[in-house]
């Protein structure tokens, strides 16, 4: 066990916490509710101590996470588990516009639920009370889908609604983030009934989630009072959309391009986001994100790289592409590596992070199945240098190397 980490509340102590909500979910609901720091993201509140019960840690993303859990085929150096490689775009055009990039994951979810015979989709949709923030819903069919597409780069948690997929009468969607699908495939692996029902784990590339603070210091920004809004839009409608905020009069509000907004809100992620190899999405049957590699200043309604990680989601994708669900041709590792070089270059220097980190015995989450210290080793030296020395420095400066309870 890591040394200071003993229970989950150490977890969220140290800064560790993804806000998945998957300890609400697998711990008793009368001791754990789910509490969103403006400044900090999802976190769980225990209305007792653990003790020495040490059951979440099995399951906790924040604490350990198997890049290889899911590896039924060949595991490339970089991108992980992978079986097949396609690049497009959802076949509904008003879906592929609606989407982020190209609407790939809507269009797999509603194909899940009109041929594959599921009964619902779990993921992260925008809360009408407070649109600046999420909620975690279940969608049935195309419309609810299509009202629920773009990203939302605010603190999301739809493992707390895992107990809707293991009590459904038939297998269901799971769609969320990276660290979000770990924890699925490790709860799935102690939970027979939840493994039989989640019937297709979908996930999206993840640079990280910016706290609540973001959003509404982005909406202060733009002069938009949060009383006075009505929808929060991060992306999406084109590729690769805006930020807008709607008033709610009913009118169109303000909007940001989407490199403005990400620019400002990247600021507002959360330690962990930090130290995360996997914003590829290595746990899930499938993982989606923007192909930048061929992003130009052209408008185009979006395309995808898709990561086929399991014999599952491989059949399933076969599927939706002959009912033409999804529009798509198979490419090579070199086109995902060349979509997403900032994620393989924040892995890259992990390592020197987690070094940092220790050397002021500040605990740091464990990680198997990624090759960390290879990747390290292709970094100059005096880019592996300042990795270290920024990253002592931020540890200095903001007071991580001290143990500061959040919740509990």
């Amino acid at each position: 066990m890591l040394r200071h980490i003993k229970t989950i509340k150490d977890v969220v102590d140290w800064g560790l916490c993804t806000g998945c909500g998957a300890c609400y979910f697998a711990c008793d609901k009368a001791n754990v509710t789910l509490v969103n720091i403006e400044s900090a993201g999802i976190r769980p509140r225990f209305k007792s101590d653990c003790g020495t019960c040490t059951a979440c840690l099995t399951i906790c993303p924040g604490y350990h996470i198997d890049g290889a859990a899911p590896s039924s085929g060949a595991n490339h150096p970089e991108l992980g588990p992978v079986l097949e490689i396609w690049e497009g775009h959802a076949a509904d055009p008003e879906i592929r516009f609606r989407g982020s990039s190209g609407g790939v994951l809507t269009a797999l979810a509603l194909f899940c639920l009109d041929r594959e015979d599921m009964a619902s989709v779990l993921h992260t949709a925008m809360d009408e009370s407070t649109p600046w923030t999420n909620k975690t819903v279940q969608s049935h069919n195309r419309t609810e889908l299509l009202a629920r597409t773009g990203s939302r780069y605010a603190p999301s948690s739809p493992c707390e609604g895992l107990q809707q997929i293991e009590d459904s009468s038939k297998p269901c969607v799971f769609i969320g983030k990276p660290c979000d699908a770990s924890a699925v495939s490790m709860l799935s692996s102690s939970r027979p009934q939840l493994s039989r029902k989640i019937g297709l784990s979908l996930t999206f590339f993840c640079a990280g989630t910016p706290s609540t603070k973001g959003t509404l210091d982005l909406l202060k920004s733009l002069d938009a009072p949060p009383h006075q809004v009505s929808a929060v839009r991060y992306r999406g409608d084109g590729w690769p959309g805006k930020f807008s905020v709607s008033g709610s009069n009913g009118t169109n509000g303000k909007s940001l391009s989407y490199q403005d907004s990400w620019s400002r809100l990247a600021g507002y992620r959360p330690l962990r986001c930090h130290l995360c190899p996997d914003g590829l999405g290595q746990s899930a049957d499938i993982s989606c994100g923007d192909a930048w590699e061929r992003f130009s200043d052209t408008p185009n309604p979006g395309r995808s790289i898709v990561i086929v990680r399991t014999p599952r989601g491989r059949d399933i994708l076969r599927r939706a592409i002959e009912a033409k669900y999804v529009e798509l041709e198979r490419v090579g590792p070199e086109a995902a590596i060349a979509a997403q070089p900032s994620l393989l270059q924040r892995r890259s220097e992990l390592f020197g992070r987690s070094l940092a980190m220790r050397l002021l015995l500040v605990p740091t989450p464990t990680f198997s199945g990624f090759p960390l210290f290879r990747s390290w080793l292709r970094l100059s030296f005096s880019r592996q240098f300042r990795t270290v020395a920024g990253t002592l420095r931020r540890i200095l400066l903001r007071g991580l190397w001290r143990k500061r309870p959040v919740l509990c």
